[in-house]
């Protein structure tokens, strides 16, 4: 049985805490704030409750997985998953609302070819079927094993450009190029909004990045009952069943070294706490000296914040009211959350609405609060006379929260791109030190955070020689 110290207790660094308990070690998390979930927060007021951080799941079966194997109680029992059909609306600059059904091809084909046209549908579903292409071919090292040191392969993109279209004659094309080329005018724009929302650009990212709109119609998009803190809180509570301790508002200075390989945590009270092996679930750029990165990208890929506002409105959420919006504009694209939850609201005649558009750290680029209620009246008819207070949280609020510098809020990893969208490996240069959380491969997201649970823990349980469960 090792020592494991911990460091955040952000979802990453959780998942990978249970698992190591179950395996037999004694493992303690250390964590800068006073409470765990990392980005996974939630603010309350006058009965209205709101989700800070991600607002819904991707992949479900990460956290079903993490809860198999760390207790005898599913996911299921521990929270209520529901998944969010339709699943978007997008307004577009025009103001046409395209609504898009979850888990259907033929639906979602039928509803485009109404809206853009006969053969949108067709063309929509060729994109996502070459995207599927991109996905079998990278999921395994992209996403369930630990990054190999060939990792430059992956800078390759598997995406297969449509023959003919033009996009393969100098270099592998971006996804604004696929998005305008394969799809074009605003068919196009909804294949590029969608990868947008995750503070991603379209006209830089590869290909590939055409996996997420593509995992997100496969999969589906999840809620959970009570608000995305519900599952922040029974992952913390799996934790604690599995004997794993928690120190809060215990800062990291930095990762001790003792004889070539890392001996614990000096804290920034100036204690010590040893350790035998050490996992550093958070931004290695909060502690206060440099990580011994491996043989991998030294750094993650460029990564933007997010400007949120918080609306507590009067008036009962209408019947057909769709969870998720995402509002086109030429000035900033915002995603409006409208969730089905008597848990999040006083009673049945208010609601409580979240409002979020990417900015890049520290608030730069960022539209005006005013512009973006501006933007989300667009979702919400009447939400200026509906309107009782509104909270706003900027990218500076989030780093306070949570350590991320410039409130940054890391995107999924992603092959092509030369590489450049790819996260350090879970090992580092330093014997028995482990980087998880969304900020190591396979990058942010809550499923790709929750990965990294099973990728550092089967490093340490089964040694270098670990390939991923099959």
């Amino acid at each position: 049985m090792a020592r494991i110290a911990v460091i955040g207790a952000g979802m990453g660094a959780m998942a990978t805490a249970a698992r190591l308990a179950v395996a037999g070690h004694q493992v303690t998390v250390y964590e800068r704030g006073s409470a765990y979930g990392g980005s996974v927060g939630r603010y309350e007021r006058d009965g209205f409750v709101f989700d800070t951080g991600p607002g819904l799941l991707h992949l479900p079966a990460v956290y079903r997985d993490l809860f198999v194997k760390t207790g005898k109680r599913p996911l299921e029992d521990c929270v209520e998953l529901v998944q969010v059909d339709p699943a978007v609306r997008h307004v577009l600059a025009d103001g046409t609302a395209v609504t898009l059904p979850g888990g259907s091809r033929g639906g979602a084909a039928a509803v485009l070819d109404q809206a853009f046209g006969a053969g949108a549908g067709d063309r929509w579903n060729g994109v996502l079927g070459r995207a599927r292409d991109a996905w079998n071919a990278t999921r395994r090292p992209l996403l369930e094993e630990p990054l190999r040191p060939d990792w430059q392969v992956l800078g390759g993109d598997p995406y297969p450009a449509l023959r003919k279209s033009g996009l393969l004659r100098r270099r592998p094309p971006t996804l604004a190029e696929v998005a305008g080329r394969e799809l074009g005018g605003e068919l196009g724009e909804l294949l590029a909004a969608r990868v947008r929302a995750y503070g991603i650009d379209p006209a830089t990212a590869p290909a590939a990045a055409a996996v997420l709109p593509y995992m997100e119609q496969t999969f589906g998009s999840w809620y959970v009952r009570g608000g995305m803190r519900e599952l922040a809180t029974a992952l913390y509570e799996r934790c604690r069943e599995r004997k794993v301790a928690f120190v809060f508002d215990a800062p990291v200075r930095e990762v001790l070294e003792r004889d070539g390989r890392a001996a614990g945590l000096l804290l920034a009270d100036g204690s010590e706490a040893a350790a035998d092996l050490v996992v550093c679930g958070v931004d290695p750029r909060q502690l206060g000296t440099p990580l011994p990165a491996g043989g991998a990208p030294a750094r993650g890929p460029g990564v933007a914040g997010r400007l949120t506002v918080l609306l507590a409105l009067r008036g009962a959420r209408p019947a057909d009211t769709v969870h998720r919006t995402l509002v086109h504009s030429p000035a900033a694209q915002l995603t409006v959350l409208r969730p089905d939850d008597p848990a999040v609201r006083p009673d049945a005649d208010h609601e409580a609405v979240t409002v979020s558009a990417v900015c890049g750290p520290e608030g730069a680029s960022a539209p005006r609060v005013e512009e973006l209620l501006d933007l989300a009246a667009r979702a919400v008819p009447g939400l200026r006379e509906r309107l009782l207070w509104t909270q706003t949280r900027t990218p500076a609020d989030v780093e306070a929260a949570t350590g991320a510098q410039g409130g940054a809020v890391p995107p999924p990893a992603l092959a092509g791109a030369g590489g450049r969208m790819l996260y350090p490996a879970n090992t580092t240069a330093l014997p028995g030190l482990f980087l998880a959380g969304g900020w190591a491969h396979p990058g942010g997201g809550l499923a790709h955070a929750g990965m990294t649970g099973a990728l550092v823990a089967g490093l340490i349980v089964e040694g270098a020689e670990f390939r991923g469960s099959q």
